[in-house]
């Protein structure tokens, strides 16, 4: 099996599961119980924090441990505008957002809040230009991916974040699940708020995840019922989840420049194949792009029959991102990146891991080759 859809979900490390299982079976107690049991889970929990904290240069209380990215992302943003409504109701993102956060921002406008959507340029980013324009006295939040899920453009988080600084009274949010492990960022230098991370992106078992809340940042918790996480995640932790969740995030900080060098190698390789094949576009941007996702399309097919046919090898890619990926309608993303119709509903997506071979790459490759040169395609 070639398993290249990695930015869909990865495959867990087996030392993660090994974590899980021993956990799960032997430190079972509930964290918030006062007895040996639940002592016993609170530490591993309040190691997990400091582990955390380690490798990302943070402090154990900014993590607010999460079920994930869409979790994550919904408690930082309507989180935000819950609590600070009073002294705005302005909201600025792009319009290349996951959609976790696009259609939470639908609903807060029903709510009465007003959102600016940046339009992204043709390499689907946006400029700090565009963004300082749109502040307002009235703006609270701005939220801006890092990483973007389907093609792989990279935003400029740094520059933003500095910029910034001159507006005190505006949180910054930051969705970082596709960035963590490929495309490093320094919470604290970006002059980041908030940050949403994803464990089964980088080989944790999913319903895992954290997200970092900035020290002195206040939420609207959007579960209620306990204390747990600060009060800002009502609900017993996944301890399990949690423990295996920092073994692989440890995991997948090891060697990483040496993990990213791999990648990019792996991209420039379809980068090349993509560019010099005659029924194919590129989606991607070769600039500002991460190292793991590479976005083409193939105008005129229906990506799913490529899709299926390439699982015919065992070959496992997708069309868009896992939640949309089976819509029929054309990318969104695309379509606000300037592509046409054709080229927005016929794209394909390819993601590493580090993991993925030279020799992985280059088998898809023919196989891709192959299905074009015969005629496998169903064309529209």
């Amino acid at each position: 099996m070639i398993y290249l859809d990695n930015s869909a979900t990865t495959k867990p490390y087996k030392e993660v599961l090994d974590v899980f299982t021993k956990v799960a079976s032997h430190y079972f107690g509930n964290p918030s119980s006062v007895n040996a049991l639940g002592s016993e889970a609170e530490k591993l929990l309040n190691q997990s924090r400091e582990v955390i904290s380690k490798l990302l240069n943070i402090h154990p209380s900014e993590i607010v441990f999460t079920s994930g990215g869409t979790e994550g992302n919904n408690i930082a943003v309507k989180g935000t505008a819950l609590k600070y409504r009073s002294r705005g109701k302005h909201i600025i993102t792009t319009t290349v957002e996951h959609a976790s956060i696009y259609e939470g921002y639908k609903q807060l406008e029903q709510l009465g809040f007003e959102i600016t959507f940046l339009p992204v340029n043709e390499r689907g980013r946006i400029s700090i230009d565009q963004v300082q324009r749109a502040i307002r006295k009235d703006t609270i939040l701005v939220s801006v991916i890092h990483v973007n899920n389907e093609v792989g453009s990279i935003q400029p988080i740094t520059e933003i974040g500095e910029m910034l600084k001159k507006y005190p009274h505006v949180l910054f949010h930051v969705d970082h699940v596709q960035g963590i492990g490929k495309v490093p960022l320094d919470f604290k230098r970006s002059n980041v708020d908030l940050c949403t991370v994803s464990g089964h992106k980088f080989h944790s078992v999913k319903g895992t995840g954290f997200l970092y809340v900035r020290k002195g940042i206040k939420l609207e918790p959007l579960f209620t019922g306990g204390s747990q996480e600060n009060s800002l995640r009502a609900g017993t932790e996944n301890v399990s989840g949690i423990v295996a969740m920092t073994k692989a995030l440890r995991m997948t900080m090891d060697h990483q420049q040496n993990k990213i060098a791999h990648l990019t190698h792996l991209k420039n390789l379809l980068f090349q194949f993509v560019e010099k094949t005659e029924q194919t576009v590129l989606n991607t941007p070769k600039e500002w792009s991460a190292p793991h996702i590479i976005n083409f399309s193939i105008p005129g097919a229906k990506p799913e029959v490529i899709v299926h046919a390439l699982e015919e090898h065992q070959i496992y890619v997708s069309t868009k991102s896992a939640c949309s990926s089976k819509q029929t309608s054309a990318s969104r993303i695309l379509l606000e990146m300037g592509k046409d119709e054709r080229v927005a509903e016929s794209a394909i997506r390819i993601s590493f891991s580090a993991e993925t071979t030279i020799e992985e790459v280059k088998k898809c490759m023919a196989v891709i080759e192959d299905i074009l040169q015969q005629n496998k395609v169903i064309m529209r």
